[in-house]
């Protein structure tokens, strides 16, 4: 254990000073190589898939085995604990063929020279021209110009909602801008005055995914909470019209949210099984949890139904974090070619359609599949065809430091304090972080 600390922080220490370095050797750049005679490729994937989707991984070593002749190894992963194991093998020079990693996880690896360049065979990747935006930027390097990891699939945020409470306030057709859900959500509060802690629409304070995306939405999403020349970040938070979106999210918080103004929405679920929320913001699979036998409440299971979150303009949802996995070929891997080409197969346009009946495919242009496979897919399939968003791409981006200070930022807002004046003081602190190498 104590190897496996030392060899995280020692990785730790080259990722910190390659990210700060401007000289550091330039990845090398991929080719696809299909001469695996006798060679086998290790893959490390998240046993999302195996549990998931294994059918599209077996699919995807078929193709692979039949076109190159190499063998392949899945190693399955679990997320618990996942950075440090990749570090120490990417240290160990011991790193596997391809690998899968959360979207928020690439940049300090890309900004280690620690994945090969796929720039130069992006192009071979079926549907790259059509990738999820926020996904694939996620994968490109701080200046946007170069790809190192592939957009593999996605979630989307969306609002839940028990039907049964609309329809009972009047309401029978589901909102379709931010205007008539507020005039919605007012019928469903006044139908329910005299049920004790009742929330129509449930905000938790420290929910900031959700409360970026109200700012998002009158903002912009091109360099949401803060931007980058290429060199040095600047904040947009304090952006008036940023101000104006988290405006309009503290309003739907006070007026139709009772509690939760400094928590999270870890127990959002739970509390909505239990009968007096009638809506909620979170990942379609929320549903599920809320529903859940033993920790939800299966009665309700007929009256759920999710849209994605209205905006101000019926058509454009208010932006969505889109969160997900990326894929990447460690720069120090055995096999390199091989491994993007096992990347290029199993997301080819046949594995991604397959993936399409599970998850959201990493492209646009196979979101119709997604959406076609169940009635619920059409909330995220809407949130992740509109306008999207993600967190700055810097590795010196932290859980610990910039989304505290923006739990907090919200938090304070919920309780009735400035928004200006809390989304300066997160400014602060975030931009201080991205510029930590300056």
């Amino acid at each position: 254990m104590k190897r496996k600390i030392a060899a995280a922080a020692a990785l730790a220490t080259v990722l910190t000073a390659a990210a700060c370095s401007s000289s550091t050797t330039a990845a090398p750049q991929s080719t696809l190589s299909t001469d695996g005679k006798g060679k086998t490729v290790n893959i490390w994937l998240m046993q999302d898939a195996q549990n998931g989707w294994p059918g599209v991984v077996d699919a995807a070593k078929k193709q692979f085995e039949a076109e190159t002749g190499a063998k392949v190894n899945v190693q399955w992963q679990t997320w618990t604990n996942y950075s440090t194991k990749l570090d120490t093998a990417l240290l160990s020079g011991n790193a596997p063929d391809a690998i899968e990693l959360g979207n928020t996880q690439t940049a300090k690896y890309i900004a280690a020279n620690a994945f090969v360049d796929l720039t130069s065979v992006k192009g071979k990747f079926d549907n790259s021209s059509s990738w999820l935006e926020s996904l694939a930027s996620s994968g490109k390097s701080a200046d946007g110009t170069k790809t190192y990891a592939v957009p593999y699939y996605a979630g989307a945020r969306v609002m839940i909602y028990r039907k049964d409470l609309f329809a009972k306030a009047g309401v029978t057709a589901a909102p379709t801008t931010l205007d008539e859900l507020t005039a919605d959500l007012q019928k469903v509060k006044d139908a329910n005055k005299n049920v004790a802690n009742f929330s129509a629409l449930y905000l938790p304070g420290k929910n900031w995914y959700t409360a970026v995306s109200f700012g998002a939405g009158s903002y912009g999403v091109d360099g949401i909470i803060a931007k980058s020349d290429g060199k040095t970040f600047t904040g947009t938070l304090t952006d008036p019209n940023f101000v104006k979106g988290v405006q309009t999210w503290a309003d739907l918080q006070k007026n139709f949210s009772v509690g939760g103004q400094t928590v999270d929405e870890t127990t959002q679920d739970a509390l909505m099984a239990k009968g007096n929320i009638a809506a909620i913001i979170g990942n379609g699979w929320e549903v599920g949890s809320v529903t859940d036998p033993k920790a939800g409440n299966p009665a309700l299971a007929a009256d759920l139904a999710t849209i994605a979150v209205p905006g101000a303009t019926a058509g454009q949802p208010t932006p969505a974090f889109l969160g997900g996995s990326d894929l990447a070929v460690p720069t120090h891997a055995a096999n390199p070619g091989l491994g993007a080409e096992f990347l290029r197969i199993f997301t080819n346009t046949a594995q991604q359609t397959a993936l399409a009946k599970f998850a959201i495919p990493n492209n646009k242009t196979l979101l119709p599949a997604y959406e076609a496979a169940a009635p619920a897919n059409k909330a995220a399939g809407d949130a992740a065809n509109g306008k999207t968003w993600f967190i700055p791409n810097s590795p010196y981006w932290t859980q610990t430091s910039d989304e505290v200070a923006l739990q907090t930022a919200f938090s304070d807002i919920a309780t009735g304090k400035d928004a200006a004046s809390e989304l300066k003081t997160a400014q602060d602190t975030i931009v201080k972080d991205l510029n930590s190498n300056n």
